[in-house]
C-alpha cells in the first residue's frame, strides 16, 4: 500500500496569483533584501499551474473511526504560534505545524482555521495560498480520515539561507520596510495510518516569516523550493 504524505514543495506546481498588486508590492518591497534567494524570487513571481492530488491509499474500511468527540476537542487543531520576536524560532515552530496533522480528529476546515491564526495580518504580504497549499483537499482529507491518518513532526535545525544573509549585509536597511526573513528549517515527518506507519522522513522547508520590531513573528508564506 502506497503510504500517503503532504505534498513536498518540490513536488508543486502552481496557480497564477489572484491579487496582481499585492504581488506587485511584494516584488518590491519584501525582495528589495531576498531578490538574491532563488526560491524566494520563485515565491514572488511564479507562474502557477494546478496540482494533481496525490493518490490517497484505499481505506481499510468504509467506516471511519475518529476519536471520542471529547477528547478530539479537548485540544486544538493547531498549536498556538509562540509570542516571539525571533525569525528562527518562530520559523521552527511553524514547520512543526506544518508537519503535524490529525484527520481522525479535526476537519481539513478546523485544520485550516488554525494554521490561519500563524499568518500575517498585512493582507499586502501574506501569501495564505502557499499555505493552503500544504494540506490536502477536503475530498483527500476525508479519504485520509477513513484511513486513520495522522503525522507527527520533530524539527532540528534552522538558520537564515546564505544568499539571504548577504543580501541583508550588503543592504542593512532594504529589510526595514515589511521586515520580512526567510528561514530553512530542516527536521523529521512521521505519518501512521491504521495497522501501518511510514517512520520518520527527513524533510526541509524555506518560510518567509515576518517580524517587525516590538512586535510578534508572523508566517508571511512557504517557499516552492529550499533555499540552502
Amino acid at each position: 500500500m502506497p503510504k500517503q504524505r503532504f505534498p513536498s514543495a518540490r513536488e508543486r506546481t502552481y496557480r497564477a496569483p489572484s491579487s496582481v498588486l499585492r504581488r506587485a508590492l511584494i516584488g518590491g518591497i519584501v525582495l528589495a533584501v531576498l531578490l538574491a534567494v532563488a526560491g524566494l524570487v520563485a515565491y514572488f513571481t511564479r507562474t502557477e499551474n494546478p496540482a494533481p492530488a496525490k493518490a490517497a491509499p484505499a481505506p481499510a474500511s468504509s467506516s471511519a473511526s475518529p476519536s471520542p468527540a471529547a477528547e478530539a476537542h479537548a485540544r486544538e487543531a493547531v498549536a498556538a504560534p509562540p509570542r516571539t520576536s525571533d525569525p528562527i524560532e518562530f520559523a521552527k515552530a511553524a514547520t512543526k505545524v506544518l508537519w503535524t496533522y490529525d484527520t481522525r480528529s479535526f476537519s481539513q476546515a478546523e485544520h485550516l482555521a488554525g494554521l490561519k491564526r500563524w499568518m500575517t495580518e498585512e493582507k499586502k504580504y501574506a501569501d495564505w495560498k502557499s499555505v493552503t497549499d500544504q494540506v490536502p483537499s477536503a475530498v483527500l482529507w476525508s479519504r485520509m480520515r477513513d484511513n486513520g491518518q495522522h503525522a507527527s513532526a520533530t524539527v532540528g535545525e534552522g538558520h537564515f539561507p546564505q544568499a539571504f544573509k548577504t543580501a541583508l549585509a550588503q543592504d542593512p536597511g532594504a529589510i526595514t520596510e515589511a521586515y520580512a526573513y526567510a528561514v530553512t528549517v530542516t527536521g523529521k515527518q512521521s505519518i501512521t495510518w491504521k495497522g501501518s506507519g511510514a517512520g520518520a522522513e527527513s524533510r526541509s522547508t524555506t518560510l518567509a516569516v515576518q517580524c517587525r520590531p516590538h512586535r510578534d513573528c508572523a508566517l508571511v508564506g512557504v517557499l516552492p523550493n529550499v533555499a540552502p
